[in-house]
């Protein structure tokens, strides 16, 4: 560090860092990695998902990984949980997960055609 503009850089990286620990996240993504979702491509989709919030500045968001969640046609899927609403798509692969978190995460529009489940 050199300047005062270098150490509030590092202060407010400590500041999103503490806010992940603190577990104040306005979203949650939840990819399943069962053996069939692996096969699928879902490590590809994972990877996508944490660029492309990384790429945006967006930390406030939580990716986790799952197992199995026995919807092993329609691998990968991809869990977004805002609030009190879930959503689950179906058949995502890189682009589609980068697209999801354009629009779902960003914009809050759900993209509808790759829905497989929503609930309330």
């Amino acid at each position: 560090m050199k300047t005062l503009e270098d150490l509030k850089k590092v202060r407010e990286k400590a500041l999103e860092q503490m806010k992940i620990r603190e577990g104040k996240f306005s979203a949650r993504v939840v990819v399943a990695m069962g053996t069939c979702g692996i096969a699928a491509g879902a490590r590809d989709v994972m990877t996508a998902i944490l660029d492309e919030l990384e790429k945006r500045g967006i930390t406030d968001v939580s990716v986790t990984q799952t197992g199995c969640k026995g919807l092993c046609e329609q691998e990968p899927t991809v869990d977004v949980v805002k609030g009190d609403q879930s959503v689950t798509y179906g058949y995502v692969d890189a682009e589609k997960a980068r697209q999801i978190v354009a629009q779902h995460l960003v914009n809050g529009n759900i993209v509808g055609e790759w829905v497989i489940a929503s609930a309330k």
